[in-house]
């Protein structure tokens, strides 16, 4: 049976590593220069901030900027209307989430089918992702929150928030399948070629090969995508939904104080900043440059 002091040797009967004092010297200066980094950063931070503080403060028109945007008794009671004003706009953001990655990954198949038979397939895709590439969304929403339910089309609902949201879907989409058709494109030929020498017929080879590797290979540029979903699904607002934006407006217009605008931008920025930071931490780890960047 080994002792203890054999289970510290290597195979080789070596002595387990130990850094020499020049590496630990280096371990040392790193360290100090990591903190004096993160000392004059936080010094210049505060000398930042308040040199903003004082000149913002000192201007003439502050007082009354303050009573308008940054009272507290307003935030206070207009906190709770525009709490479930959002969560609106998060049930919206993660059901359009679902159904921009299903239409996206579709569109972004057919424009990679092979062959001229399936050239119409293809026509139909590129012409609707240049369409809504090139259409504002929120000229798409205003289209189809007022003029798609005056068709009164059969089995369709005339609620604004689902043509609200169809809008979102319809234009997202399009940036998601240039980002899906741009991982697919990049996996190299060679790996469709090996899948089909190991037997695995043209669709297997997209769904167990290719698909796989595009989908890591895009995830970075996809939760920007969904960063920038999050923030535009309060553009539903203008069709008259209730979500936290609309729920700001009508607690300002009964005294023309606009502290609820702010406590809403405050609620969307706490949400969005941590899924920005956890994009940015992910492309880190996967090495993927660009991170950080809107979609649109």
């Amino acid at each position: 049976m080994s002792s203890p002091d054999d289970l510290t040797t290597g195979a080789a009967g070596r002595a387990p590593y130990q850094p020499s004092a020049v590496q630990r010297e280096r371990e040392r200066i790193r360290r100090r220069t990591a903190r004096r980094s993160w000392l004059l950063a936080g010094a210049s931070t505060l000398v930042a901030v308040a040199a903003l503080a004082v000149a913002v403060g000192s201007a003439p028109g502050w007082p009354r900027v303050r009573a308008s945007f940054f009272d507290p008794a307003k935030a206070e009671s207009a906190l709770p209307k525009v709490l479930d004003g959002l969560w609106l706009n998060i049930r919206v953001t993660a059901l359009c989430a679902v159904l921009i990655l299903l239409l996206g990954l579709g569109l972004a198949l057919l424009r990679t089918l092979r062959g001229p038979v399936f050239f119409p397939l293809r026509a139909l895709a590129v012409g609707y992702v240049d369409l809504f590439r090139g259409l504002p969304v929120l000229l798409v929403i205003f289209l189809l929150g007022f003029g798609a339910p005056a068709l009164r089309l059969k089995g369709l609902p005339k609620e604004a928030i689902f043509w609200g949201a169809a809008a979102l879907v319809l234009t997202y989409s399009a940036y998601v399948a240039e980002v899906f058709r741009a991982g697919i494109e990049a996996v190299p030929q060679t790996q469709r070629l090996a899948a089909r020498a190991l037997g695995l017929r043209s669709g297997a080879a997209m769904r167990f090969v290719v698909l796989p590797q595009a989908v890591r290979a895009v995830a970075p540029a996809l939760l920007n995508d969904l960063v920038s979903l999050q923030k535009d699904s309060g553009l539903i607002a203008v069709l008259g939904v209730v979500d936290a934006i609309r729920a700001a407006q009508i607690q300002t217009a009964s005294d023309f104080n606009f502290t609820p605008y702010v406590v809403a931008g405050a609620l969307f920025v706490a949400l969005t900043v941590p899924l920005a930071r956890f994009t940015d931490w992910y492309a880190r780890r996967r090495n993927w440059q660009g991170a950080g960047g809107s979609a649109l």
